[in-house]
């Protein structure tokens, strides 16, 4: 339900360099900083929080250098309650300091081994500090969610008295619900008047719903993270933050949203998490449609089924074939490539389809072209645009795997050979070479599908391909050899995406 008042801007205080970084198992490098920071700069977000300069000296180099880049957003540095790290930060030519002092009893005492008046002074002096050097200070009250409510008020009261710009109210251990911290937000407002943000872990699955919930009590930023990166669960998606806030609020943000999918892509790669398949906003399946009354809907009026238009986050619609898929689905599948079946044809086609999504088997494009086209007469399945003519693969203990190929592409030859860390990634190495130097198209998935039992197990590989357009294409094969069902499944997905580009081609 929309929001009635007039709209307004919420800031979006970013935190993937920081607390995103905090990931289990990202570590990112100096280069990968400065590429995201100027990705976030790109996107759109108020504030980036470069990270936390008294870590280490790597960490407090990477910061500076992300404060000379010129970006438009404020560039923010971690600190804590300390003269040592708000100096620290200070040498880093940041704009704005986040200082933070835990409050709650429990990380007094076993945290930071503090009372509660040592805590107060602290957080006096540090922000005293911070804006006697003319910069901007954000102040945290950590594990604020867990703290006494006078004692976080009283914190809160004095911080603002030594100069804080914005108060910053951490749910550090994602405890709250939406209703909880509606009514938190609306005590802390009583005590205080400057701008509050909040800081929300998504250890129950509510981040998101929390920080929109601290929006709707008045908090004028949120903290968030690219694909809701961060300590032990996660922050708050920043991806679902702000269509949320755009969609659902009629609330604005700086962020251009259609370049969300993008970012979340390249946070992705260079951090190594995989987003999963069904997040929203930027999953996989986010905009794919498979049951039959779903796709028939979107295929007539998008709206039917989605209640967030793709090209908005820079993504695409994507009907899929499976059991559930529908007539109409299939055949705007298939009219997408050029392929226009007569009605009987259709029928078949669909009936085979869910035969096979029946069986447990997945569809894929290279199956629904080939089904289609042994319904239809047509070779269209059995089409070699390009085809292998001589595979060699030389592995060993002490020999590093190494693979030559010759493929045949529109009547004329091609050879190429690549190492690699096994005979499978030499080969497609091989191949991939090939393809990307004359049609631009590169492996963008490989999976080993399923296995057989026995010495003579069947191996059945599945792997996506993409081309410099975006289209991706995926194709399967299966053979008692990896080797050759990897490279068999490679060339039927090179082929399969060549028909579909070049038909396209025709269409128009």
């Amino acid at each position: 339900m929309k929001n009635k008042t007039p709209p307004f801007t919420i800031r979006i205080f970013d935190t993937t360099l920081r607390d995103g970084e905090q990931s289990p198992g990202v570590s990112l490098t100096i280069e990968d900083k400065i590429e995201i920071a100027n990705q976030l700069s790109q996107l759109g977000v108020d504030t980036i929080e470069a990270g936390f300069p008294s870590s280490s000296e790597g960490e407090k180099k990477v910061i500076k250098q992300i404060a000379t880049e010129k970006l438009q957003p404020e560039i923010c540095a971690l600190s804590r309650a300390n003269k040592p790290d708000i100096e620290a930060a200070i040498d880093c030519n940041v704009d704005a300091i986040h200082v933070f002092i835990p409050t709650s009893p429990v990380q007094m005492k076993h945290a930071i081994g503090m009372t509660p008046q040592q805590v107060l002074d602290a957080a006096v002096d540090s922000v005293a500090y911070v804006k006697k050097h003319g910069l901007t200070c954000e102040f945290s009250p950590m594990d604020a969610t867990r703290s006494e409510l006078p004692f976080l008020k009283q914190v809160c009261q004095a911080a603002e008295e030594a100069g804080m710009d914005r108060l910053n109210v951490p749910d550090t251990v994602g405890i709250m619900t939406p209703k909880t911290m509606t009514k938190l937000i609306q005590e802390i407002k009583t005590a205080v008047s400057v701008p509050i943000s909040v800081h929300c872990h998504d250890d129950f699955g509510m981040a998101v719903a929390n920080s929109l919930a601290a929006v709707e009590a008045g908090a004028q930023q949120i903290h968030c993270t690219i694909n809701g990166l961060g300590e032990r669960a996660g922050n708050a998606s920043l991806e679902e933050v702000v269509v949320a806030l755009h969609m659902l609020y009629n609330y604005k943000t700086k962020v251009n949203t259609k370049l969300l999918y993008s970012t979340s892509r390249m946070v992705s790669a260079l951090t190594g998490l995989a987003v999963q398949a069904n997040k929203a906003i930027v999953g996989e399946n986010a905009f794919a449609h498979e049951s039959g009354i779903h796709t028939r809907g979107v295929a007539e009026k998008p709206l039917t089924f989605e209640p967030i238009k793709p090209e908005l986050v820079g993504r695409t619609r994507k009907l899929v074939a499976g059991k559930l898929a529908g007539t109409r689905g299939i055949k705007a599948e298939l009219e997408e490539i050029g392929i226009r079946p007569t009605e009987d044809q259709l029928k078949d086609i669909v009936k085979r389809v869910k035969e096979l999504g029946d069986k447990g088997k997945m569809v894929t494009d290279a199956d629904l072209i080939a089904l289609t086209s042994a319904v239809m007469g047509e070779v269209l399945g059995e089409e070699k645009i390009i085809d292998l003519c001589d595979l060699a693969v030389m592995t060993g203990v002490k020999v590093l795997p190494t693979a030559s190929v010759r493929l045949v592409l529109d009547g004329k030859e091609y050879v190429a050979a690549e190492t690699g860390v096994g005979p499978v990634d030499a080969v497609l190495k091989s191949i991939q070479s090939l393809t990307n130097s004359i049609e631009k198209i590169r492996l963008k998935e490989y999976r080993l599908e399923a296995i057989t039992g026995g010495s003579n197990a069947v191996a059945e590989v599945v792997i996506k391909v993409e081309d410099e357009k975006g289209n991706v294409v995926s194709a399967r094969a299966a053979r008692e050899d990896i080797v050759m069902a990897s490279v068999e499944a490679m060339i039927n997905g090179i082929n399969k995406c060549l028909l579909k580009n070049r038909k396209q081609g025709n269409k128009k």
